[in-house]
């Protein structure tokens, strides 16, 4: 009923209502397409190349390479120590060298671990865990073994 009332009046000013509907849905279709221009235009502010300087990449988690070694002569020494620059850690076996090389092979790879800051610990009379500087060697069992020897008795309770 509300319809025919608005055709009525619409008829009296000299208007045809269908006419007036699709101007409408065109106006609000050319208003929809501008608005949406605008929007884009503000995310390329926001994500462009003004706040790239503000985005922050994440860090990779790095994946840990640990070799071990068993050297049976004094030239491999250079190839524990290059391991060392690539910065892997290496437990050396010298289990199978003469007592003489072993001392070699170790003045060799100490001097490269000096160098380059790295960690050497003796595991046993034979091995040897070495480490570059980004890692760092704790012996839980070492700290044990110097508590227990103390005579001191409240460091002993800790």
């Amino acid at each position: 009923m509300s319809g025919a009332i608005m055709e009525k009046v619409w008829g009296l000013f000299g208007m045809d209502p269908a006419e007036d509907k699709e101007e409408e849905v065109e106006n609000y279709e050319a208003q929809e397409e501008v608005e949406n221009e605008e929007e884009e235009q503000e995310e390329r502010k926001l994500w462009g190349r003004r706040n790239n300087s503000k985005v922050v990449s994440m860090p990779q988690v790095q994946q840990v390479k640990m070799v071990i070694s068993q050297p049976t002569n004094f030239e491999q020494a250079a190839n524990i120590c290059d391991l060392l620059k690539q910065k892997k850690s290496v437990i050396v076996n010298l289990e199978y060298v003469n007592k003489d090389v072993a001392r070699r092979i170790i003045d060799v790879v100490s001097g490269a671990v000096h160098a380059l800051d790295g960690h050497m610990q003796k595991i046993s009379n034979s091995i040897v865990l070495i480490a570059p500087f980004n890692y760092d060697i704790e012996n839980e069992m070492a700290r044990d073994e110097i508590k227990n020897k103390l005579s001191v008795s409240w460091l002993r309770n800790n």
